[in-house]
């Protein structure tokens, strides 16, 4: 989303050929498709993670420009609010130990830049959305300067015709409304991409939509916004209503959200790019040169980027990616459930379950999505964010159970399994796997331990304000956050 953009402005004629593009773009994908010229026999998986900005008062830190210059390290880049940066790690593969030289990696760059921040008066922090950030933090001037969030910002708007309404009931209910789509920048999340062959997609989406609720079950990290306690994973219903350029009428005749969890489990990656070109307009209709049947015609990859600028405003949890790498194409999976945090060890484990169970998942002869609705699959996406820790999650053939329960007992051996097929140490997949075992028999993943410090600081402290007691909350979370001391090891 971060790409830049030339154009400002558009008339009913870019519009219209913008349109033809996209299409022309999706008969030369099915081509590819059924000439099999996609790169897969290497499989990379790839992680980016995103971060908050917050100052020594533990609020949100307009800084991201100069953050991001002291950096000076390109695998970091901006992000849609100005207290946002994120992080790409590189391509790599799972086998032996990468895992762990990762954690190494990652955990050196973010020091490096942490330390950095600091001087400029700045601390980085992962966590799903900031417990301190409020509507005074979310306006169009917290909005970074690259044109294409304006332009973004602009189109949403224009396709609403009117203000955002965020309405969000948990143990608390807020309702308040948004004249920008400066809201979103407060949902920071960790993305895990896997390329798949086109033979490989479908069972490979169809797994990942099974095991999202799952995720947010187990990785829940965002209980609060706006100083109100809300869902368990409260980014996940920010997200959706921040981004939504649909009226409420719109919404009553059953028009798609941009951000959705899909209606169907899927036979092919095209099914995804078809849906994308049918139920969505233009939100950035900006066309390139490149004639794509031309280019494919000479023997060589179209970038197809009308096709990929369309994808990217479409914000599937598990969403279709096509890619050019090296002049060859290939195709991901890029799984956008997970929040930020709490810290790189908690990412790692999260993502040492989310590879090792979908390897498994994907490769069964009677797969999980054969026994289950879509439907199902979807409440239990709503259950895990809503409830965290203690959700209950249906699954065949044990109907509802609570979701630490059928990972203990089900999931964990499989995604052990998983990890073993990938080539992974069975030393560190016993140590990440590990982590997750004991956030299910502790019942402490950040979310939980957030809303438990909390409500412990404002009983301890009265008469502090709730504000105060969600700043110390935050500034203790920070501190054991850089520990990398996983989640459930944390004081309450």
């Amino acid at each position: 989303m971060g790409e830049d953009v030339d154009r400002t402005e558009f008339s009913r004629q870019d519009r219209q050929r913008y349109r033809e593009k996209v299409r022309r773009c999706l008969d030369v994908f099915a081509r590819m498709l059924a000439e099999s010229k996609f790169d897969f026999e290497r499989p990379q998986t790839g992680l980016e993670i995103e971060f908050n900005l917050v100052d020594e008062d533990q609020n949100p830190a307009m800084l991201n420009a100069d953050v991001l210059t002291a950096i000076a390290n390109d695998d970091f880049q901006t992000e849609l609010g100005q207290f946002n940066i994120e992080i790409n790690v590189k391509p790599r593969g799972l086998g032996g130990s990468s895992i762990i030289e990762l954690e190494q990696e990652l955990r050196a760059s973010l020091n490096d830049a942490d330390e950095r921040s600091r001087a400029l008066g700045a601390h980085i922090v992962m966590v799903g959305v900031l417990p301190t950030i409020d509507q005074e933090h979310l306006t169009g001037e917290s909005i970074s300067a690259n044109p294409r969030y304006a332009l973004l910002n602009e189109q949403i708007f224009a396709a609403r015709g009117e203000d955002l309404h965020i309405s969000i009931d948990g143990p608390e209910r807020l309702s308040t409304y948004a004249d920008t789509i400066a809201p979103e920048a407060a949902c920071t999340s960790v993305q895990f991409h896997l390329q798949v062959s086109p033979q490989t997609y479908a069972d490979t989406w169809n797994a990942a939509q099974c095991m999202a609720g799952l995720q947010l079950a187990l990785g829940a990290n965002s209980p609060f916004l706006f100083g109100k306690e809300l869902w368990r994973e409260t980014r996940v219903a920010l997200f959706e209503q921040a981004t939504d350029t649909r009226p409420d009428e719109l919404k009553a005749q059953g028009v798609r959200p941009r951000v959705w969890f899909g209606e169907r489990w899927i036979t092919s990656i095209f099914d995804q790019f078809e849906e994308n070109v049918t139920y969505f307009p233009a939100l950035l209709p900006i066309c390139e040169d490149e004639d794509p049947a031309e280019v494919l015609d000479r023997g060589d990859t179209p970038r197809l980027g009308e096709l990929r600028m369309h994808n990217g405003t479409i914000y599937r949890w598990n969403r279709p990616i096509y890619d050019v790498y090296r002049g060859k194409p290939h195709l991901r999976v890029e799984n956008r459930v997970l929040p930020a945090g709490p810290t790189v060890v908690d990412i790692l484990a999260n993502g040492a379950f989310y590879y090792g169970l979908l390897r498994v998942l994907s490769e069964q002869d009677r797969p999980v999505w054969s026994q289950m609705s879509f439907a199902a699959a979807e409440d239990n996406f709503y259950a895990g964010a809503r409830y965290g820790i203690n959700a209950k999650i249906f699954w065949p053939g044990l109907g509802e159970v609570p979701a630490t329960e059928l990972v203990l007992r089900r999931l964990l051996p499989m995604a052990h399994e998983g990890l073993a097929a990938w080539g992974v140490d069975s030393s560190v997949a016993d140590r990440l796997l590990g982590i997750i075992e004991q956030r299910c028999i502790t019942q402490i993943n950040g979310a939980e331990w957030q809303a438990r410090t909390f409500h412990r600081i404002d009983d301890e402290k009265q008469p502090l304000r709730r504000r105060d007691s969600l700043r110390e909350m935050l500034r203790r979370y920070v501190e054991l956050m850089h520990s990398n001391e996983p989640v459930h090891t944390w004081e309450i």
